[in-house]
């Protein structure tokens, strides 16, 4: 899909957000383009979940702005953003155990729309279920489904919040070969619903198959951006994130 960079949907301007003595982001800046998917990659602690966390109202931001759609969004909390059409999946997956499959997917859709009853929440859960191939678990709880599955689920309860703008935390981790195809081919037709996506990933083939840009943050700073091939080859990158051991196989393949 053709992505619209004249048309942004988020913009971070100068976002900092500290924890008491700890400078947790400084300064981030950086815009994202309607339609695009965004890699957001730097080593553990960089501050890539924060920053998410910050986007989307979990924390406040203690310095600068986030704007979304032309709006500024920095104090809104997170049913608010949720409603605005900003939705994310969690690292650590933690569906309502003993709910269904099907009901923790509508729980998300009357969370996320003021207005939808129990009955409504669950046809549009059908929809979002049956996209991500859980059909067959639709009654089953989400206790009785396998790592894999459950990823699924979390992106099935994402999509049921009808987004805008979507960010993937790390939807492969402990996933097997065959299951990250399965993932990246589920994200590749999201994007082609026209959601603009940002994803926080630690695999670089992920990265490289899916992303048209890349951003790397280090130690809570923005320290590269551009598309895959200029990032794997920034020396800053190398040195803080990738090594010279993957870059010698990327320059090699390349």
């Amino acid at each position: 899909m053709a992505v619209d960079h004249a048309q942004t949907v988020l913009e971070l301007q100068g976002v900092g957000r500290r924890f008491g003595g700890l400078q947790a982001l400084s300064d981030v800046s950086f815009k994202v383009g309607s339609g695009e998917v965004l890699g957001l990659i730097g080593p553990n602690g960089a501050g890539k979940t924060t920053l998410v966390n910050v986007i989307t109202g979990v924390h406040g931001a203690s310095a600068g702005k986030v704007i979304y759609q032309g709006g500024d969004i920095t104090r809104l909390k997170p049913y608010r953003t949720a409603r605005i059409g900003i939705a994310r999946t969690f690292q650590v997956v933690q569906p309502f155990p003993e709910l269904s499959v099907l009901d923790n997917v509508a729980a998300a859709a009357v969370f996320s729309q003021g207005g939808m009853g129990p009955a409504q929440g669950r046809e549009v859960a059908r929809e979002h279920i049956s996209f991500v191939g859980l059909d067959a678990v639709a009654h089953q709880p989400a206790a009785s489904l396998t790592l894999a599955m459950r990823k699924r689920l979390e992106l099935a309860k994402a999509l049921a919040m009808q987004p805008r703008l979507l960010f993937l935390d790390e939807v492969n981790a402990g996933l097997n070969t065959a299951e990250i195809e399965l993932a990246m081919e589920t994200i590749r037709k999201i994007a082609a619903r026209g959601v603009t996506i940002v994803l926080i990933e630690h695999l670089m083939k992920v990265v490289l198959g899916i992303c048209g840009r890349v951003v790397v943050l280090h130690n809570g700073k923005l320290i590269a951006d551009g598309t895959p091939d200029e990032v794997v080859r920034d020396p800053l990158v190398m040195e803080a994130y990738l090594g010279q051991k993957y870059v010698r196989m990327h320059t090699e393949v390349a």
